[in-house]
């Protein structure tokens, strides 16, 4: 079933780089940005109360607080980024360059998580880093 919401995730990831392109031209990134924060945790927070997942709050731990805090500071310096970049290239250049996000990823799992990083995982970073040299020349 992860499979299923990694691929759903790629398409809205795909979508929403599309849709951001068209709707930044004229608006200041940064505002773009809080708008599409806004939406983004409404939608968030919605689900919470849909599944009726708020009752879990109280039991958060303290680690737990912090590393979700620091989470979305660097989601939001990554938003901040991406829409600036948007603003300023073209999405065909702008979203292979922010996806090697999946290679950095994997170093940083390996190096922090002590995940295994194996010849596949090597493979697979060369090839992304190969393709986004090729995609953004």
């Amino acid at each position: 079933m992860w499979l299923v919401f990694a691929l759903l995730s790629a398409v809205f990831a795909a979508l929403t780089s599309i849709l951001a392109k068209i709707g930044i031209e004229g608006v200041n990134s940064h505002l773009a940005t809080a708008v599409r924060s806004v939406v983004a945790a409404g939608m968030a927070w919605g689900m919470v109360f849909l599944v009726h997942a708020q009752s879990g709050l109280p039991a958060v731990s303290r680690k737990s607080w912090v590393f979700l805090i620091l989470s979305g500071l660097a989601t939001g310096a990554s938003w901040l980024c991406y829409y600036r970049a948007l603003q300023l290239g073209d999405a065909s250049k702008v979203v292979p360059i922010d996806k090697l996000s999946v290679v950095i990823t994997l170093v940083l799992a390996a190096v922090l998580l002590h995940e295994q990083f194996t010849l596949k995982s090597l493979t697979g970073c060369l090839l992304i880093a190969a393709g986004t040299l090729v995609l953004s020349l």
